[in-house]
């Protein structure tokens, strides 16, 4: 059993944490147990009532109002509120930060922190499977699942932690600095949330600022001018690209040959060779909702990519289906570069199935394709429609290039919709 060392730290603060999701909760429950009085507000009055009552914080739902903060100490805001939001109810000089820069204070244990705009969730599972399979007691958590807090509380000792993290995180992270920062890639993407595609690489790139010169940063090839110009990091730096040093069924298609190499780099900082990577990615298979192969029926094979929230893991998905592809797509657009797509459709896609929002984005962007293109107000619908005109040999693949929260609660459960209406296509015509 793990003690708690730190209790009682925070002795005297008054903290307020927003947002009672997972990571809200958490928070509120750390700080409490280092000694500090807090509240917890939640705009949504249903989410706020579902928070237990005797955790020892008090719980606020409904619009936040500038007495809510009075006298506060300390702002902990959950991923998904910026700041500029809610920075006119704020005390002045008042300290706001991310739940995973309180929790990473009370840390000792050394991070692998994984970023990027896509393939963070495969690579920080990958990183941890290795680990595991070469002995080590691993945490996975952050921005895939756990918070940090809740290991901080957990009884459970970890030799490393493996943490998947969000711009959203980092952008009130100002001292966070794993041992191993991983960068995957960057793109257009949450431009509904950060103003600039400026503001959203430096977000990526601020854990990168606080490491040292015994840290290790992994980052792409592609990006090296760029990064370097900047003199983005005091920390070693390795530079990766795709190759054929490992293989992986489960992991197909050029982007996951680059997150390999970059799991491997982040892992061999740890003293893993490469024969210990090697044994560790064998198996692996794909996470659900990532370019999963959930059926095959006369023929046809059905993929779901919900995970594929951005225009660069369509353009992804799509390279690595060697299949003629009917392609569904559409939802909540968070910005990028369709036009990029267009080669893709008109070499590898036999039509595209739009639903949901963003309808007139998609059209507008790929109407030069020459292909197809069908609305659906449904996935339900559009997965009937793609299944029905597609031919033996082709794929229907789920791929949205977009966020999910105009039909669904989260991309899981835009996948499982997915999955379901090819249930029911399936059985119908058995």
């Amino acid at each position: 059993m793990r003690e708690f060392i730190h209790g009682d730290q925070l002795r005297g603060h008054k903290a307020v944490v927003l947002g009672a999701g997972t990571s809200g909760v958490a928070a509120a429950r750390l700080l409490v147990r280092l000694g500090a009085s807090v509240r917890l507000l939640e705009k949504n009055e249903v989410s706020a009532a579902a928070v237990p009552g005797d955790q020892g914080f008090e719980v606020h739902g409904g619009e936040h109002k500038p007495e809510h903060f009075a006298g506060a100490d300390l702002i902990v805001l959950s991923p998904g509120i910026a700041r500029v939001k809610i920075a006119h109810l704020l005390p002045p000089q008042v300290q706001v930060v991310s739940e995973l820069e309180l929790a990473s204070w009370f840390v000792s244990e050394p991070i692998i922190a994984v970023t990027g705009t896509n393939g963070k969730t495969t690579t920080t599972t990958l990183i941890s499977r290795i680990l595991e399979h070469n002995g080590k007691r691993v945490f996975t958590g952050g921005n895939i699942g756990t918070p940090l807090s809740e290991y901080l509380l957990g009884t459970e000792q970890a030799d490393i932690l493996v943490l998947e993290v969000s711009s959203f995180q980092l952008q009130n992270s100002p001292s966070f600095h794993p041992r191993v920062g991983v960068l995957l890639n960057f793109s257009a993407n949450h431009l509904d949330y950060h103003e600039t595609m400026e503001e959203y690489l430096q977000a990526k790139l601020s854990m990168f600022a606080h490491m040292e010169a015994p840290d290790l940063a992994v980052v792409p090839l592609s990006m090296k001018n760029e990064l370097e110009a900047g003199n983005f990091t005091r920390a070693k730096r390795v530079y990766f690209v795709a190759s054929k040093r490992f293989e992986c069924s489960g992991l197909p298609g050029e982007h996951n040959r680059e997150n390999m190499e970059a799991a491997y780099l982040a892992c061999r900082y740890f003293g893993l060779d490469e024969e210990e990577v090697r044994q560790g990615i064998e198996g692996f298979s794909s996470l659900p909702h990532r370019f999963e192969a959930v059926a095959e029926h006369k023929g046809i094979v059905f993929i779901d990519d919900s995970k594929s929230t951005t225009v660069d893991s369509t353009i992804a998905a799509l390279k690595s289906q060697d299949r003629p592809v009917r392609l569904l797509a559409g939802g909540v657009f968070k910005g990028g570069d369709l036009a990029a797509v267009l080669p893709l459709l008109r070499e590898r896609v036999r039509g595209v199935y739009l639903f949901g929002r963003s309808r007139e984005i998609f059209e507008a962007a790929w109407n030069e394709s020459g292909k197809e293109i069908s609305w659906d107000a449904t996935l339900e619908e559009a997965v009937f429609r793609a299944a029905s005109d597609a031919r033996s040999g082709e794929c229907v693949l789920l791929s949205p290039a977009t966020a999910s929260f105009d039909l669904f609660a989260n991309y899981k459960e835009r996948g499982k919709t997915f999955q379901r209406a090819v249930r029911d296509w399936v059985e119908g015509t058995a």
